[in-house]
């Protein structure tokens, strides 16, 4: 074995490790990155980007039909679900040529194998064995399927954008952001689509409201979403799959999405062996500069289980290097991370749900905001959007904004500067809107709801 001595090694060619290597190598440092996975890590191959690419895809049905209401009559257009997923398998390999050349234009050697710690500085790939002054571990993270009788014939989402039968009934378990979206994508690719959650409602953890309303736009749109239902078994008949659930009763469908949980990849890395301390779940814990317990070893991203988000893995790259490599200064701050899910209609949120807000700050003021948008008064379409301030009543400040309606997250993005800026709701009120948007009702709310 052979030695090679890098300033940083980066375990991980995903988002957050790219970013780090980048940035890293621009600043002078010796740089490796190792990964036997296309460049790009989940987001790019496996998340944000085709997940992204198949919504736009799955509104072109519903777009053709409410066309009518405005003018536009004929045949729509059928859909190829083989002509989709070549598309976007090309794009895809386009983007992973992209990651190529950002990581060697800065400098960056790019290693194609799985890399493992053998020591605090020593990281070996393919036969060989790396010195590094610093390694980070970017390693993501894999969604997890619950073992129960038959678990092995559902699907991930690792596996839906590649199916080779378009799934006529798919059966969807879960009520997370994943499982939402891909419940209403393929609703909207023309799929029947049941979706089970044993929660009360799906998408815990956001604001009860925007919960509740996105529930039933999906099921305006078709969606048999079922809460308080476990899958008890999963079995073959013919050439389909029988879910039996725990009350007794049964579905057949084409393909089962089990979409509830992500585990971080730590698995087989060497990281135990090397004494790095890890939760249960096998994330790295580690401090607030993203160090593990273990001198010169880091992690950032869904390795670490904080926040499963692409720009959040970016600011954590970003933050580490600086404290690797620049003056520390820079950190992140996870209070007002803006979000967005791509259900149909898709939410938008940042800042405090109400309830937490409640919980925190005692005495609040709540503003909302339910109505069909212009659009739809031609399009025949009944889906609605919902908008909703929650606003600290001592200081007037807004510390959670929420939006159920189209393209929310783009709307939400610009409100998410206001609110880092600590802007109050008589800034908001002070704001001309822009007419005919949807985006003016979030600065012409006037009347605190009951």
């Amino acid at each position: 074995m052979t030695s090679e001595e890098f300033d940083l090694f980066v375990i991980g060619a995903g988002s957050g490790g790219v970013r780090a290597a980048r940035m890293a190598a621009q600043r002078g440092a010796r740089v490796a990155v190792g990964d036997d996975k296309p460049l790009g890590g989940t987001c790019v191959n496996l998340g944000c980007i085709p997940k992204k690419l198949y919504s736009f895809a799955a509104h072109y049905a519903e777009a053709f039909e409410e066309s009518h209401g405005f003018g536009w009559h004929g045949d729509a257009p059928v859909f190829d679900w083989s002509a989709l997923k070549a598309n976007r398998a090309a794009e895809i390999t386009r983007l992973n040529g992209i990651y190529e050349q950002l990581l060697t234009g800065a400098g960056a050697q790019v290693l194609r194998g799985r890399a493992r710690v053998v020591g605090a500085n020593e990281v070996e790939l393919g036969g060989r064995r790396f010195r590094a002054k610093n390694i980070l571990v970017a390693t993501g993270g894999h969604p997890v399927v619950p073992l129960f009788p038959g678990s092995e014939l559902a699907i991930t989402s690792n596996e839906i954008f590649d199916l080779p039968v378009f799934p006529q009934h798919l059966l969807v378990v879960g009520g997370g952001y994943i499982a939402c979206e891909f419940a209403s994508i393929f609703r909207g690719l023309g799929a029947q689509v049941t979706q089970l959650y044993r929660g009360a409602q799906v998408l815990r953890g956001f604001d009860a409201d925007v919960s509740d309303f996105v529930a039933a736009e999906m099921r305006k749109k078709g969606v048999d979403l079922r809460v308080r239902c476990e899958v008890e078994r999963i079995e073959r008949e013919g050439g389909r799959l029988r879910v039996t659930l725990r009350d007794g009763s049964a579905l057949v469908a084409d393909q089962v999405l089990h979409a509830t949980g992500r585990d971080p990849n730590t698995a087989g890395l060497g990281l135990a062996e090397a004494g790095v301390r890890l939760a249960e779940n096998g994330a790295v814990l580690v401090d607030a500069h993203y160090g593990s317990n273990v001198p010169g070893i880091h992690a950032i991203g869904d390795v670490i289980d904080r926040i499963h988000l692409t720009p959040v893995a970016l600011a954590e790259a970003m933050a580490l290097v600086d404290h690797l490599f620049g003056d520390g200064k820079r950190t992140v701050e996870y209070g007002l991370i803006p979000t967005t899910v791509f259900t149909h209609p898709s939410v938008g949120t940042v800042g405090m749900s109400e309830a937490q807000a409640r919980e925190r700050l005692g005495a609040v003021r709540v503003f909302r905001s339910e109505f069909k948008a212009l659009r739809h008064t031609l399009s025949g379409s009944t889906e609605r959007t919902l908008m909703k301030l929650v606003v600290d009543a001592q200081t007037d400040r807004v510390v959670g904004l929420h939006m159920v309606g189209a393209d929310a997250g783009e709307t939400i993005q610009g409100f998410a500067v206001a609110l880092k800026a600590g802007a109050t709701k008589a800034v908001f009120d002070a704001t001309i809107g822009i007419h005919p948007t949807v985006a003016e009702e979030f600065v012409t709310m006037r009347e605190a709801v009951a």
